[in-house]
């Protein structure tokens, strides 16, 4: 039977490895909604570069596209459906997006250093 010191050291190695992995599945993606064909909230912050995995929500009845000529982005987006969207690593800065099937409904993405 191992000794109770090789037990708890096994147990916190366990836990080093463990706890980082826990943090990150607990960080939810960032949501995006759209309803009224409007874009809640018009803006969203990311960390600087990483591929970065936002939600968009699409509450209306009407498709819409997640679009962006700033990160080169397109996602259809059904109505009364929720998709991920994936950002690629970005440098900090602002981004703009809209969606393609309403063109006057707009975003900005905001790139921020870690």
């Amino acid at each position: 039977m191992p000794s109770t010191g090789i037990l708890r050291g096994a147990a916190a190695a366990l836990a080093a490895v463990m706890l980082p992995c826990a943090a990150l599945a607990a960080e939810a993606a960032p949501t995006l909604t759209i309803h009224a064909q409007a874009f809640q909230p018009g803006s969203i912050t990311i960390a600087a570069g990483q591929r970065t995995k936002i939600v968009v929500d699409n509450k209306d009845a009407l498709p819409a596209e997640f679009e962006s000529n700033d990160f080169s982005v397109e996602q259809v987006i059904p109505g009364g459906t929720a998709l991920p969207v994936y950002i690629p690593p970005l440098k900090p800065g602002s981004y703009k997006f809209f969606n393609d099937f309403h063109p006057s409904s707009t975003g900005t993405l905001i790139v921020r250093a870690r």
